[in-house]
This record gives C-alpha cells, sequence and structure tokens, in this order.
C-alpha cells in the first residue's frame, strides 16, 4: 500500500512537521446534572499540527481518559504525511481490529480530521464552509440549558429561560429524566409559560429512560407543543426509538453518541429518528460529518449536531439539511465564546453567522485558556 500522500504533487502538498495537543479543563459556577449525569467542569482538547508551508490547523476533541491516549498516539503517526490527503489519513488511523470501532479511538480521529480539514481551508484562503460547498453564511440557534441544580426549583428554571428569550433565541431546550415523570411534566409546564407560543420548546432525557418510560412522558407532554425529544434512550435501543417514535407525536431526536457513517447507516434505517444529533468531534471528524449530511439529506432528515458550537458552525454553513446549531451560553459554561478567536455574538434574530475567516474557525485564545490547561 502507497504510502500516506506519497503521490501528492509537491505545490499541492503540505507536510506535517509537527503534531500537538493541548488539554484544558475549569470549573463550571455550579454543578449542572442531566437525566443521567452531574458535571462540575468543563474542558476542550486543542490540536494544533504544523506543516512544512507554514501553516498550522486546529482542531478540538475532549481531554479524558482514553481519549486522550489514542490521540497522542495518533499523531505520532502523522509526522512527514500530507495533511491534505484526509481520506487517506482517516483511512489509514480507523482500525477496528487495532483501535477500536467507536468511542475514544474514533473521538481522538475526530479531533486530527477536524485540524487537518482547517489546513486545507487555510491552504485555499477560504472559510471551511465555502470549501465544503458553501450554503449559509447564518445558521438560527436553540440555547441548551435547563439543567438539574441544587436548590433550583420551578421559578429559578423559568428565570433562566426568560434570560434565555431576551437574548433573542427562539429555540431553546431543557433536560429531563432525573426525577419523576410528574415532576418533569411540571418543569415542561413551566417553561412553556414563561417563553410563549413562539418559541420553540425541546426536551433532552441524554438516554435516561426506558422505552415505555419514555412513551409516558412524550404524550403528556405533546400538550405543551415539544419540537422534540431527544436521546430518550440508549443510543443502541433502535427497537425503544421505533416503538416510541410510533406512540407519539413528538419527533424523536439522537445521534450524539453515534459513530462513523456505519452507526448512522443503521439508525437511520431504524425510520424512527425524526432529527440526526451528531456531534464533529465524536464520529469522526469533517470527513465523516459531510458524507453523514450527505446520507441525512438522501432520507429527508435533518442535521442538529451535538455539543461546542464553534465546531460545527462550518459544516453546518455547508449543508442544505442543517436546522439548528446547538449553543451554551456563558450560565452553563464560563469559557462559552472565549476559547476561540473568531467566535461570532448571538444576532437579534436568534442566529448567528459564519466568521469569514479562511478555516474552520477554531484558531485558540491560547492566552484565555492558559489558566486552565491541564
Amino acid at each position: 500500500m502507497a504510502a500516506i500522500g506519497e503521490n501528492s504533487k509537491p505545490e499541492y502538498s503540505a507536510r506535517i512537521v509537527q503534531a500537538r495537543a493541548y488539554d484544558y479543563e475549569w470549573p463550571r459556577q455550579a454543578p449542572v446534572a442531566n437525566g443521567l449525569h452531574t458535571y462540575a467542569t468543563s474542558d476542550v482538547s486543542v490540536v494544533e499540527i504544523r506543516t512544512d508551508i507554514g501553516i498550522t490547523g486546529y482542531g478540538v476533541g475532549r481531554p479524558r481518559v482514553g481519549e486522550r491516549e489514542m490521540r497522542r498516539e495518533f499523531l505520532s503517526r502523522l509526522i512527514g504525511a500530507d495533511a491534505t490527503m484526509t481520506e487517506a489519513i482517516w483511512e489509514s488511523l480507523w482500525s477496528p481490529k487495532m483501535s477500536g470501532r467507536r468511542g475514544n479511538e474514533t473521538r481522538a480521529l475526530s479531533s486530527i480530521d477536524i485540524a487537518l480539514w482547517d489546513i486545507k481551508a487555510k491552504m485555499a484562503g477560504l472559510p471551511l464552509y465555502r470549501l465544503l460547498g458553501g450554503y449559509r453564511q447564518r445558521i438560527p440557534i436553540y440555547i441548551a440549558g435547563g439543567y438539574y441544580g441544587k436548590g433550583k426549583g420551578l421559578k429559578e428554571l423559568q428565570a433562566e429561560f426568560a434570560q434565555y428569550a431576551a437574548l433573542g433565541a427562539r429555540a431553546v431546550k431543557m433536560k429531563v429524566g432525573a426525577v419523576p415523570i410528574p415532576e418533569d411534566l411540571k418543569r415542561i409546564a413551566a417553561v412553556r409559560q414563561v417563553i410563549g407560543d413562539d418559541i420553540e420548546l425541546l426536551i433532552d432525557a441524554n438516554c435516561a429512560y426506558r422505552y415505555f418510560e419514555a412513551i409516558s412522558l412524550s404524550k403528556q407532554a405533546e400538550e405543551y407543543r415539544v419540537y422534540w425529544f431527544e436521546e430518550p434512550v440508549q443510543p443502541d435501543d433502535y427497537e425503544g426509538f421505533a416503538k416510541i417514535a410510533a406512540a407519539t407525536a413528538i419527533p424523536i431526536a439522537a445521534g450524539e453518541n453515534e459513530y462513523t457513517k456505519h452507526g448512522f447507516r443503521d439508525l437511520i434505517k431504524t425510520q424512527a429518528v425524526a432529527v440526526l444529533n451528531p456531534d464533529v468531534r465524536y464520529l469522526g471528524g469533517v470527513t465523516e460529518f459531510m458524507k453523514v449530511a450527505a446520507m441525512a439529506q438522501a432520507h429527508g432528515l435533518d442535521i442538529c449536531p451535538h455539543g461546542e458550537q464553534q465546531a460545527h458552525l462550518h459544516v453546518l454553513a455547508a449543508i442544505p439539511n442543517a436546522r439548528l446549531l446547538e449553543y451554551y451560553p456563558q450560565q452553563i459554561d464560563p469559557m462559552a465564546g472565549k476559547c476561540f478567536l473568531y467566535t461570532p455574538a448571538l444576532n437579534a434574530d436568534g442566529s448567528v453567522t459564519v466568521p469569514e475567516v479562511p478555516g474552520a474557525g477554531l484558531d485558540p485564545d491560547f492566552d484565555a485558556l492558559a489558566p486552565y490547561q491541564l
């Protein structure tokens, strides 16, 4: 088999001369909880890949045990490779037998793939979304919040969502699944009351339910005009997704814990999920994200990615079937909007404008991140 990129024309190549990652973690103002997990901190890993033509690419991942070690191993293999040969590099690193099919190894690969596409876009002198095809310059967002917290009752929940509405959000998301269903229904009703009828309301269980519990909640929540029900059951419970979708009018959203085009192929086959939530940092980077987006488009499905808004700006702006960008405010993450140099502000109409700078827009603000380096 030919070496990675050995047939590239020299004038088009960008040989990798250095590849490393920086890991950061910082405390939240207070711990937050979803249906299954509690988070006291937030984090990011920044991949930095330098080339022999003076262009540096940046990607993002998470500094979690396993992902960090796999990333370090993968980065060590890149020296001398042609950064423009993204398909070849992806295939050389993704090895189910040697590394694994899903999880930390694919997340590590994702962060590297994002950095390689950043290099390619910078070489072309184009924002990444234009290089990938270019479809829109503004993306509507939803603000993700509504976590559980100590001492957080209905009044505090309503005050939180009143803030989001005041920011201009036309859609908001809240957590369910950590308390009994009757209590969550009161929380849903309270949020709908404060945001009114003109703002879309999304709910997210983070896999907390069995399928019959999710059906019970969703049928009772229909009166509150819920826009979608995200991850009602565990990601491999395809039968559960199908049973829930057949029992309720609320569309099902899923996919943040799905990996590669193969996983999304199987999820799409269920015909139960109306909205796909791929995370470019998890499923296999830009290379896989664009393939999944095309598959979704062919099946009439929308893409609404999970997680870090900055990582998804350009891939969403490049595709016609993007619906919403997940957006975290500083109330949830104190470093939101501070980690990167080219972070767009929230527009008055509840959208963000993609930065017109060459690359993926992920050049980190190392000065702001420095106090939190691991």
